[in-house]
């Protein structure tokens, strides 16, 4: 490795271990949380619940909180790394560089597993998306879209610093001609804001339980998500068989009701049979659980103000 990124190496490592002032601290334990939160969320299908394993023969429940707590440092890094910034070409590239720092530091606590690669580039976009937000607008409404808006600007920008070589999510985007993870994070985070929230709160307001709520999350996710996970694990059939099972499910009244749950079987044994699994849609409902633990909404039916 050249003695100039040796150098940047080790200066991301010393950021990731520094200490934090409390609003990126805070910020990082949310993130960690809705990262432990979404692997709890039981039964998924074909991922990684208090059931087993799924589709993924290398993670559990206990190999997913150890990765998220791996990146609680990252987390905090990143917001660290956003304060008194904007949206610029400069910050992209000092995000990915902290972003593939914390990577490493999560496969080494997952003794190689890929637990969480995509949630840190998502979760990571929208931490530094809360920090810049939180210091231009305190207290103004609408801040899960304005969140999910800086992120995105971020994102737009080009990561300098990537490695040459080609990864699984970039391989399946060339192939299948589909955005992933990149390309929902460039538009604005639309299974967040469009999918995910909605569900949630919609379930929640029908006195569904919290747990049933974000499994109903997740499955609308699921509905219009090109998840590359899947595509890569089985391709189009895998694709297919998500969001038609995941739509059957929510028409039958979603996951608490007995047709939704007999569904809900029918969509997991389809999926464990093409031994894919819905990754992209999970990384994206722990998102949700970390824009909605900012602020969620009131109980008056109204959404609170921004507050860490």
């Amino acid at each position: 490795m050249p003695a100039r990124a040796v150098r940047r190496t080790h200066r991301v490592e010393r950021d990731i271990a520094a200490p934090h002032d409390d609003i990126a601290m805070r910020l990082a334990r949310f993130a960690t949380d809705a990262l432990i939160e979404e692997a709890h969320v039981t039964p998924k299908p074909a991922l990684v619940d208090r059931r087993g394993s799924g589709a993924h023969r290398d993670l559990s429940v206990a190999v997913m909180e150890r990765s998220a707590y791996s990146l609680e440092p990252t987390f905090a890094a990143l917001a660290r790394a956003s304060r008194g910034k904007r949206p610029s070409a400069a910050l992209r590239t000092d995000l990915a560089a902290i972003g593939r720092a914390g990577e490493t530091v999560m496969m080494r606590a997952t003794q190689g597993s890929n637990a969480h690669r995509g949630a840190i580039w998502i979760i990571g976009l929208l931490v530094a998306g809360a920090t810049i937000y939180g210091e231009l607008a305190q207290g103004r409404p609408r801040f899960a879209d304005a969140i999910c808006c800086i992120g995105a600007q971020i994102a737009c920008f080009p990561d300098h610093g990537a490695p040459l070589i080609e990864s699984n999510g970039a391989r399946v985007r060339e192939r299948y001609g589909v955005g992933g993870a990149r390309r929902e994070a460039q538009e604005g985070f639309p299974h967040i804001l469009h999918a995910g929230l909605p569900a949630l709160h919609a379930a929640r307001r029908c006195g569904i339980a919290e747990n049933a709520a974000r499994i109903d999350a997740l499955l609308a996710i699921m509905t219009t998500l090109d998840d590359t996970c899947l595509l890569h694990r089985a391709g189009p059939p895998a694709l297919a068989a998500a969001k038609d099972g995941a739509r059957e499910i929510l028409t039958l009244g979603g996951s608490s009701t007995l047709s939704g749950r007999a569904a809900f079987d029918r969509l997991e044994a389809r999926l464990l049979a093409l031994n894919a699994s819905p990754g992209g849609a999970a990384d994206l409902l722990a998102a949700t659980l970390f824009i909605d633990r900012l602020a969620p909404p009131s109980a008056n039916g109204g959404s609170q103000t921004w507050s860490i």
